[in-house]
């Protein structure tokens, strides 16, 4: 019988040895697999690119960082995006969405609302609690203090909830201070769990901008990537103008173009985000919507975050990056281009956020003038948020 007990005993370990991994390593490897740097990032920036650089309000719309468990105050080797990278390249603003509901085989083209959810995975390998297993609104709220935690942890990042916060910020730059500051937004309003009121509860814990949709079609409406292409649903009208009455910006970032005007509609043409995108005449692709559609979009004031990844830029350089940036200045005005990069979003860019700097370089070797540079490194988003978040 020495046999079954060396063998029971290999199955102990065995078994140990895969809980170990998934609850321990599985989280680490899925970030490092699924949010890589890789690409052209084009050439380092001269000192007077550096000097330039400094002198800008540097800000990102979209990154899902908060998302894998890893401590967001330490450098690390894997990821994109962490409060260290923040500083070293010179970050005001970072825009951390909170992802709750991400379908299994998530595509571009058609995901139905009720396929098996990877995040329900990850958050039993990250250990959350119990509620975020059957609660959607639960897991933004973690993902949310945990973004908390790091402001609290560290001196150099600030919460911004209203413009007064943003103007402190900014005069805190200006007089040299190396700061980064974070808002808070959901990768969709699934986040919600169908109660409007989730809505005021949200808001109270920080976020300013609630996307609308994702991956799917949920009680709001179609989703770019869902089964019905469908508008705003009546429970999507409700939401909407609760949102708008709250001050809380809307984000219509994965939203069908049905939705995106039914909001217009609603909203009676207000500013809309469009915090991580591609445009479909620069790069066809089933991720950008139409020209058509994004022109309604900034006809009424709204902002749109340029994407880092080559489903929406069609190239893996930063050069891709720097093209789709100059499409969106030209076709649809300067002051309506930001930078949306979807950093820690399961997609692969040519840097992370040690790197801005690069991205200033390569905008510089595209001839974009100073002005230019400086609207969409930032400029354009800290304007819009001095125009639509909360008052004190």
């Amino acid at each position: 019988m020495k046999w079954l007990k060396r063998l029971l005993t290999l199955m102990a370990f065995l078994s140990v040895a895969l809980t170990v991994a998934f609850f321990g390593l599985g989280p680490q490897w899925v970030d490092r697999a699924s949010n890589r740097v890789v690409g052209d990032p084009g050439r380092p920036p001269t000192e007077a690119t550096l000097n330039l650089h400094r002198t800008l309000i540097v800000g990102d719309l979209h990154a899902d960082s908060a998302l894998w468990g890893k401590d967001l105050l330490a450098d690390h080797g894997h990821g994109q995006v962490d409060v260290p990278k923040l500083l070293q390249g010179g970050a005001t603003l970072q825009m951390f969405t909170t992802v709750t509901k991400s379908p299994r085989g998530q595509n571009y083209d058609r995901n139905a609302s009720d396929a098996p959810d990877n995040i329900s995975i990850l958050g039993l390998a990250q250990r959350w609690p119990a509620d975020t297993q059957h609660s959607l609104y639960a897991r933004a709220v973690l993902q949310a203090e945990r973004v908390h935690a790091a402001v609290q942890q560290h001196p150099q990042l600030n919460l911004i909830r209203s413009r007064s916060d943003l103007a402190t910020l900014i005069a805190q730059r200006q007089a040299g201070s190396e700061v980064v500051g974070a808002l808070l937004g959901t990768e969709g309003s699934h986040a919600l769990d169908g109660d409007l009121e989730n809505i005021e509860k949200l808001y109270a814990v920080g976020f300013r901008m609630m996307s609308l949709q994702h991956f799917f079609d949920n009680r709001l409406g179609g989703s770019l990537h869902g089964e019905s292409q469908s508008g705003l649903t009546p429970f999507g009208r409700e939401a909407v103008t609760k949102m708008q009455a709250l001050n809380i910006m809307i984000d219509v970032a994965h939203s069908s173009e049905a939705t995106v005007r039914d909001t217009l509609a609603t909203t009676g043409g207000a500013a809309l985000i469009v915090s991580h995108t591609g445009f479909q005449g620069h790069c066809p692709s089933p991720r950008n919507i139409s020209d058509e559609t994004m022109g309604l979009i900034t006809a009424a004031g709204g902002l749109i975050g340029v994407g880092f990844w080559a489903d929406v830029t069609c190239g893996e350089g930063i050069e891709a990056i720097a093209g789709a940036i100059r499409y969106g200045i030209d076709r649809f005005g300067l002051e309506h281009i930001a930078l949306g990069s979807d950093w820690d979003g399961s997609v692969t860019t040519p840097i992370n956020a040690s790197q801005l700097p690069h991205l200033t370089q390569a905008l510089v070797d595209a001839d974009f003038t100073e002005a230019e540079i400086s609207a969409v490194m930032g400029g354009n988003l800290a304007r819009f948020l001095s125009e639509h978040l909360p008052p004190p």
